[in-house]
């Protein structure tokens, strides 16, 4: 069993093409004995954004805090605080902060 605060685990720059502004925690991974799951925390800096993406596994995900969109393809949808989002396997997707404080989500 691991059993931690996020603030503990540290954070990473993204260092992708096509982000900015994006660091990411690994909360769970294959490190802590899960080879199928990943629970991470990203945080998207006002004006930053995820690569423009897509990948064979689905997403579920939970916004923490801020506001923001995730595109859809090339459709922008708004995103804020509370909301859950399904993103299926092979969908082109990316997050994008919009607001003025950080973005965060599982």
């Amino acid at each position: 069993m691991k059993v931690i605060a996020s603030s503990q685990v540290p954070a990473q720059e993204v260092q992708m093409e096509g982000a900015r502004g994006c660091r990411v925690r690994w909360l769970v991974d294959r490190r802590d004995g899960a080879p199928r799951f990943a629970m991470r925390e990203f945080e998207i800096a006002p004006g930053g954004y995820t690569p423009k993406h897509h990948h064979p596994y689905e997403h579920e995900v939970y916004i923490l805090s801020g506001q923001g969109e995730v595109l859809q393809g090339d459709e922008p949808r708004s995103i804020r605080t509370g909301d859950v989002i399904y993103i299926a396997p092979d969908e082109v997707h990316q997050f994008r902060n919009s607001g003025q404080e950080p973005l965060r989500f599982l």
